[in-house]
């Protein structure tokens, strides 16, 4: 799952990414509304995390951006203050959830993966598809009954893999959604991060190389 986290109290939004990456989420940082709105332009995500006070744009305007583009990007809403009123006037602009600060990580970790389900298809909490089956909640993946010890980037890009349900992903595309905006756009990373992770789920390896086009899981 890819998320932009527009928030401009830096302590809080680093650890707020630092809990997400721990959670197998691949998030952006941006720190006002108009760096938001620049992100939403250029790059795709499921979610936005936004403070509703944001500075140069507000979070309410950067939903209001959201709603009227079109896009499927899902909001959560963040907020200092608990009054219903707040609640409804952020709920109105066109967020999908609310959540008041300070809150536990657990639960804003659940409602983004809420707000996933909610997102496009509906699909499953647990994603299976031949012998591999993942949980984003608990992250954890299986092969048969085998608990795999994977690294969170190799999560990310099975949890890719798998909700393309055998669907070929390019390397591109693996890199748009698996790794942060800093990632180089002429690296080979996800041919290495491909090679480890076959090396961890074992043979017969369930990831095959379709040669100039991209990745899929394949059943064995």
């Amino acid at each position: 799952m890819k998320v932009l986290l527009a928030e401009d109290e830096p302590i809080l939004a680093r650890a707020v990414r630092n809990r997400l990456h721990r959670a197998g989420l691949t998030v952006d940082v941006v720190h006002d509304g108009r760096a938001a709105v620049d992100h939403l332009r250029s790059q795709e995500y499921e979610a936005v995390v936004l403070d509703r006070d944001l500075p140069l744009l507000s979070g309410d305007e950067v939903c209001r951006y959201i709603v009227a583009h079109h896009m499927s990007t899902g909001v959560l809403m963040l907020t200092a203050s608990a009054t219903l009123a707040d609640r409804v006037a952020g709920l109105r602009t066109g967020a999908d959830d609310y959540l008041t600060k300070p809150f536990e990580f657990p639960e804003l970790i659940a409602r983004l993966r809420a707000l996933q389900r909610r997102s496009g298809p509906r699909t499953p909490p647990e994603l299976r598809f031949g012998e591999l089956r993942l949980d984003p909640f608990t992250h954890q993946a299986f092969r048969g009954g085998t608990l795999l010890p994977l690294s969170p980037k190799e999560f990310r890009i099975l949890e890719q893999l798998l909700r393309a349900q055998g669907g070929v992903l390019s390397a591109e595309t693996l890199l748009q959604r698996a790794w942060d905006e800093h990632a180089d756009p002429f690296t080979n990373s996800p041919r290495v991060a491909i090679s480890t992770l076959r090396k961890k789920l074992g043979r017969p390896w369930p990831i095959e190389t379709v040669p100039g086009v991209g990745y899929r899981v394949v059943r064995t």
